[in-house]
């Protein structure tokens, strides 16, 4: 058993990451747009080419993690190394220099890049260590919701201090103010990183530990059938969540004509989250986790579709229909990456090989992918609907309604769809967990 205080160490490390997913996620793109005054078409194309390198820093990390091998174990010595490179790049990622606005572009791009990198090279590790601190399969679920809890906590930060913090520290300067936030925020993070990697261990290692090549282990994740169907799923679920938070704020700005309740709006989603990710473990004990997870993601869906006709002016509507949007997804998260451990399992007693670091890359990838495409999506929807920044038009309102409501609801429609596929069911892995005993005792 992991006890309570080693799951909240490690749930401490994603309220540190939230800091920086939270931030880009509902932020980056307004402080892009409204802030600095880049394009949106331009800012979502950044978004989806900064990502095309995922596909290959991604798998390189979680190799590179696999084949790590100090006295703290192969993950968690990221959290101390790169705990200070990360909270500088999210620094600069929110300074806006006095450039033009081709300079401005380049140089978003840059530190965009950077930070992702750093990104991928800290939360790689940071994911794949909740897949070895047990090897039992509702320690597992457990020890994910107290992740996601702790990361929700870290979003409801965001969501209700960022903007305060901001007209704090700008005092009237925008651009000053979110890179001041930025910084105490960073520091926060990095502090919390380090309580991480104090407070955690590592307790299933594999024995043939930096035996296989990147290549033989690329081959071998290939024919973990779960896993494609995991990567699918992730890049559809992230599509459609990225795409919703990202507009939440210019929902309530031009379409309910509320910009000084978009924190409120934002914090009720983020408390829904926090619930849901709270409920997840007593669900996961009481109904199999593959069938909560299809339900969890159309009962999402609905609350998506419920949305699209709630009238602008039933602002308690719209704001009740957040909150329940938000804790039904993510009620659906922690059983996901519980889901990616059992997946590791799986595949290490069809080939042999034990995977950790690189299949956690390979799904984190397609969860950036996601992430990638719904921010883009979001600019590139903007620009379609002729978007001008502090303008309303009808037209533009009612195309990030469009955006807002029905494509997350078809992508939740969708990830319920491919689940079907998925085969790693209860009886299922107390099956692959008897060949993997009986193969180490062998």
């Amino acid at each position: 058993m992991v006890s309570a205080r080693e799951k909240i160490a490690y749930g401490l490390g994603d309220t540190a990451s939230n800091f920086i997913f939270q931030t880009v996620m509902l932020f980056l793109t307004f402080y892009y747009t409204d802030i600095i005054g880049l394009p949106p078409a331009a800012v979502g194309t950044m978004f989806l080419v900064v990502r095309a390198f995922d596909a290959i820093t991604d798998p390189l990390m979680g190799a590179l993690a696999d084949k790590t091998n100090t006295r703290w174990g192969s993950y968690r010595p990221y959290l101390l190394w790169l705990a200070l490179p990360f909270a500088l790049c999210s620094i600069l990622a929110f300074t806006s220099p006095a450039l033009p606005e081709e300079g401005k572009m380049a140089y978003a791009f840059v530190t965009y890049a950077l930070l992702m990198l750093m990104y991928t090279a800290i939360n790689i590790p940071y994911s794949a260590l909740g897949g070895v601190m047990s090897a039992n399969p509702t320690e597992r679920v457990s020890i994910q919701s107290y992740r996601f809890v702790f990361a929700m906590v870290g979003g409801l930060l965001v969501t209700t201090f960022t903007l305060p913090l901001v007209d704090f520290f700008g005092e009237g300067d925008q651009a000053l103010g979110y890179q001041r936030t930025m910084m105490a925020m960073s520091v926060l993070g990095m502090i919390l990183f380090l309580l991480c990697f104090a407070g955690t261990r590592e307790r299933v290692r594999p024995t043939n530990q930096g035996a296989a090549s990147i290549r033989e282990q690329l081959q071998a994740l290939w024919y973990n059938d779960q896993c494609r169907v995991l990567c699918v799923v992730a890049v559809l679920l992230l599509t459609g969540m990225v795409l919703r938070n990202t507009l939440a704020i210019y929902y309530v700005k031009y379409v309910l004509q509320r910009p000084d309740d978009v924190t409120l709006f934002v914090t009720a989603g983020m408390i829904g989250s926090i619930i849901g990710c709270a409920l997840a473990n007593p669900l996961a004990k009481k109904m199999c986790k593959v069938r909560a997870y299809m339900v969890l993601q159309l009962i999402s869906a609905v609350m998506c579709l419920l949305n699209y006709f709630v009238p602008a002016d039933m602002w308690l509507g719209a704001l009740g229909i957040h909150f329940l949007w938000g804790l039904f997804l993510q009620m659906a998260t922690p059983l996901l990456w519980a889901k990616i451990a059992d997946v590791v399992d799986y595949g290490e007693s069809k080939t042999g090989i034990r995977m950790t670091g690189i299949t956690y890359s390979t799904v984190v990838f397609f969860i950036k992918v996601g992430l990638a495409v719904g921010g883009a999506l979001a600019g590139w929807l903007l620009a379609f609907y002729d978007y001008q920044a502090n303008v309303f038009e009808p037209d533009v309102a009612n195309g990030i309604i469009v955006s807002f409501c029905i494509f997350p609801a078809l992508a939740s429609i969708a990830v319920a769809i491919i689940m079907r596929w998925y085969t790693l069911d209860s009886h299922k892995m107390e099956s692959v967990q008897a060949s993997l005993s009986l193969s180490k005792a062998g």
